[in-house]
């Protein structure tokens, strides 16, 4: 049964063209805030298929007259249908762009027009950042803030396929439509708290282009390995680098062409020609032969000649006790996030700590709301100007003497 935050199914109204489109986000611009959600498929593809958008305004209570309504937006249906209008309401800046967990839905955004909503609110941060611990979820929000339940039983449904469900389409406006209460709730912590900046500061993350952009030349920082040699890493570098442009060009996902195991197999093994490649363990069929054979050919021959050679990132310096240290740092995080009831995750990593304790300073857990939590603290432990003392069940900061 719907609840009072869902619209019956005869009642979901579904946008398949411009000028509806553009009849509802100028609704939106009069609102404080519109909560929105999209569902994607990624299975084939390199870059996301667009499915469906989802929208809702604030509840009818909120003032406005035209309050409360939410929308399917279908560009699959809406084979004519621009998502300008929509564009144009993301840069519209009187209102607020509510998503949970932003960051696949905004790869869409910008990939599609280059265009990111600002200003935006991500609820799973502000979740993070309000203590409700680390990566929450859009469900524990629903049930912890705006106590109703959630049918989940769509969560894996074909986004492609026509026409919806009314099973489908109550599930997809589940998600912004929850989202109003999760909002104004978390809003009105992040005001009550003064952590309203700190929000920002993890948001100008999700608005910056960087975020969203892959480069080729650099495709070959996310492969592990285990050899550091410069020349075995010029090859891994070559080969990513491949990988990433012929799947980007065709629109595929890398693991078609194929998968980090095979990149590392044939880094080590330095094929020359196909019937080395047939001799690979790991490497698809059909990448044997063909364009992505010459294409693997080519790089193994420019990783085996380049000059340019990559090395493995530094060792941090080592000193005496950094161990003990880094063991240190931890306790005070944990100290850190039982006090303000920020999730240890999103103040430091523990990367962050181990390069603290190795004299690395130029980190994020260093700087802004992140340094007024625990960063200055880490430090003055780092130096010696203080110390952690146990009492009864908490951790406090003792400074030293002198």
């Amino acid at each position: 049964m719907p609840t009072a935050s869902q619209p019956r199914p005869e009642d979901i109204q579904t946008i398949t063209t411009t000028a509806e489109l553009a009849a509802f986000c100028d609704l939106a611009k009069a609102q404080p805030y519109v909560t929105l959600d999209t569902e994607f498929l990624r299975e084939r593809t390199y870059y996301s298929k667009l499915c469906l958008i989802q929208a809702a305004l604030p509840p009818a209570s909120g003032a406005k007259a035209e309050g409360g309504r939410a929308v399917l937006i279908d560009p699959i249906v809406g084979t004519d249908l621009s998502l300008e209008p929509l564009y144009d309401l993301f840069r519209h800046k009187a209102t607020v762009k509510v998503f949970h967990a932003a960051r696949q839905d905004l790869e869409i955004f910008y990939h599609d027009a280059g265009v990111l909503p600002d200003p935006l609110f991500d609820t799973q941060i502000a979740a993070m950042v309000c203590g409700f611990g680390e990566q929450v979820g859009y469900e524990t929000l629903v049930k912890k803030i705006a106590r109703q339940p959630l049918d989940k039983s769509s969560r894996f449904t074909d986004w492609s396929h026509r026409p919806l469900s009314d099973a489908q389409a109550a599930y997809a406006l589940a998600d912004v439509t929850h989202l109003r209460a999760i909002y104004e709730f978390l809003d009105g912590q992040l005001q009550k708290t003064g952590r309203a900046p700190w929000l920002q500061e993890e948001v100008a993350v999700l608005l910056n282009p960087e975020t969203y952009i892959t480069r080729p030349e650099e495709a070959w920082e996310r492969v592990r390995t285990r050899s550091g040699s410069p020349r075995f890493l010029a090859v891994v570098r070559e080969l990513a680098r491949f990988r990433e442009t012929y799947a980007q060009e065709r629109d595929i996902p890398r693991s078609r062409v194929f998968k980090d195991d095979a990149l590392v197999e044939l880094a080590s093994t330095k094929p020359l020609t196909e019937a080395d490649l047939a001799k690979s363990r790991l490497l698809l069929r059909d990448a044997r032969r063909g364009d992505i054979a010459n294409g693997i050919l080519a790089a193994v021959k420019a990783g085996l000649e380049a000059k340019d050679l990559p090395r493995p990132a530094p060792e941090e310096p080592g000193r005496p006790g950094n161990a003990a240290l880094a063991d240190l740092l931890r306790v005070l995080l944990k100290a850190k996030s039982d006090e303000t009831g920020v999730a240890p995750r999103l103040i430091a990593s523990a990367a962050e700590l181990d390069a603290i304790a190795s004299g690395a300073r130029d980190l994020p857990a260093l700087t802004g709301w992140r340094a007024e939590v625990f960063g200055h603290d880490a430090l003055r432990l780092a130096s010696g100007e203080i110390a952690l003392s146990a009492v009864g069940g908490a951790v406090r900061v003792v400074p030293v003497g002198g």
